[in-house]
């Protein structure tokens, strides 16, 4: 299955004025995660990393907030914004790491350990969030779980993430979640092998969400966002980027002087494709979908957000 952009130029010129009309009735900011199409990414107001798209969603003043991604992160900024209507352009977009795991085996878990503390990666819902102590994304892993003076973290959903964590903050015990990102996991050591072998003067950035296997072959292990900051500073002319296509887009066009390669055809995350110029207007026109996290859930979910971002200031 093949995520091409948009290649009718007429139609996209059109649904985009249209788009755009729209979003300036409603008052409304668009959103668009680093993995979502080409044509989404150039059509948001501000695009990122789960981190950053949290913050935006927490400051900005718009009426409706479109969040071109996923499920997880809808309902994060429904948290972080009860006032405002969080729409979702596709209402089956999910996170299938964020659904496993659930409040109850949280409750289970801390019954076993009950001196650690819950750290959940920000691809979580909104009722796992409500039963965690603190939230992280993976740019700020490291630093949420030094923070903690719990000696031991239960740390989910992403066993990769949780390994990464362990590998880097090696005083905390990280009681760690089996959970994985599909899309990440098809990755393989032998093709970031392969890529080396192809681009032997190029450098390697991975997410941690990747298998340690994989991992070891990296120069630089990042977030997304980190990414975009590793890249400009860096002297390289060439990488190989080891996380989901989209992330090509904005790096080259921030970039044009330096050349990007996946190291495999299947970094792609279906759920992150399904976003359309066309369901984004539907999105708008219609106000679907509306993601609205229970009021008896946002006051104990916004508790691990806002621990997060406090670690900023």
């Amino acid at each position: 299955m093949r995520f091409d952009p948009v290649s009718d130029l007429e139609y996209k010129k059109k649904i985009t004025k249209e788009i755009l009309k729209v979003k300036k009735e409603r008052n409304a900011i668009i959103l668009s995660h680093n993995y979502q199409r080409d044509e989404i990414q150039e059509i948001a107001d501000i695009h990122g990393d789960s981190l950053a798209l949290a913050h935006a969603a927490a400051k900005t003043t718009n009426d409706v907030i479109v969040f071109c991604g996923v499920q997880f992160m809808a309902e994060s900024a429904s948290i972080l914004n009860p006032q405002k209507t969080v729409l979702l352009p596709v209402k089956e977009a999910g996170c299938p790491l964020a659904e496993m795991a659930s409040a109850e085996k949280i409750r289970e878990m801390r019954k076993k350990y009950p001196a650690a503390a819950v750290c959940c990666y920000i691809n979580s819902s909104a009722d796992v969030k409500a039963e965690s102590d603190i939230c992280c994304t993976s740019s700020n892993a490291i630093e949420v779980v030094s923070s903690l003076e719990e000696e031991e973290v239960i740390f989910l959903p992403d066993r990769n993430l949780g390994r990464y964590v362990q590998k880097n903050v090696p005083e905390k015990k990280i009681i760690i979640w089996p959970g994985f990102c599909i899309t990440h996991m098809r990755l393989q050591e032998e093709e970031i092998l392969n890529a080396k072998r192809e681009h032997p003067d190029a450098e390697v950035v991975a997410h941690p969400e990747c298998e340690p296997e994989v991992l070891q072959h990296a120069d630089c292990i990042t977030s997304t966002g980190g990414m975009f900051t590793y890249v400009k500073r860096s002297s390289k002319k060439k990488f190989i980027i080891a996380t989901e296509n989209g992330m090509l887009y904005r790096l080259r066009i921030e970039n044009p002087d330096k050349e990007f390669f996946l190291p495999s055809e299947h970094l792609i995350c279906a759920n992150m494709k399904l976003t359309t110029l066309g369901w984004l207007l539907h999105s708008l026109q219609n106000m679907e979908y509306k993601v609205k996290v229970p009021d008896h859930l946002i006051e104990r979910a916004r508790i691990p957000l806002e621990r997060m971002f406090a670690l900023k200031k």
